[in-house]
């Protein structure tokens, strides 16, 4: 594995993990290829993002609507700029108390040591469904 690559995962997962938004923030590029499918009208925190800023948001607007359960990693995959993390979690929706179960997959490209693209597949419709009243 990349060293360079390693360390930014690590740091992603460790930021992520803490909350800690300046820090992980700063891992991304100024500009951003972002997008997370789904239901864009119930969870905000959805959608595209294309700069610091906007994943800044992300982060602010997921943490503010939803307190994990649980994360599990399965499996880090990596080439010479490409990361693949997958895994599943446990999450409750803050709206609603529901607990959306999931399977993800993190797909993230890094570049000059800042992640320029980022994807994350999970099951939007258990999302959706536990942000349903």
């Amino acid at each position: 594995m990349n060293s360079n690559i390693q360390e930014i995962i690590q740091h992603f997962l460790q930021f992520l993990s803490e909350r800690n938004l300046k820090e992980l923030t700063n891992l991304f590029s100024d500009t951003v290829d972002w997008y997370i499918p789904g239901d864009e009208e119930k969870a905000p925190w959805l959608g595209i993002r294309n700069n610091k800023q906007e994943v800044s948001d992300f982060f602010e607007l997921l943490w503010k609507n939803t307190e994990p359960i649980s994360a599990k990693i399965d499996h880090i995959f990596t080439d010479d700029e490409n990361a693949v993390i997958t895994g599943e979690f446990a999450t409750k929706m803050l709206e609603t108390g529901n607990i959306a179960e999931s399977l993800f997959c993190i797909q993230m490209r890094i570049q000059d040591h800042k992640i320029i693209r980022y994807r994350l597949l999970e099951d939007s419709l258990a999302v959706s469904k536990a942000l349903e009243k």
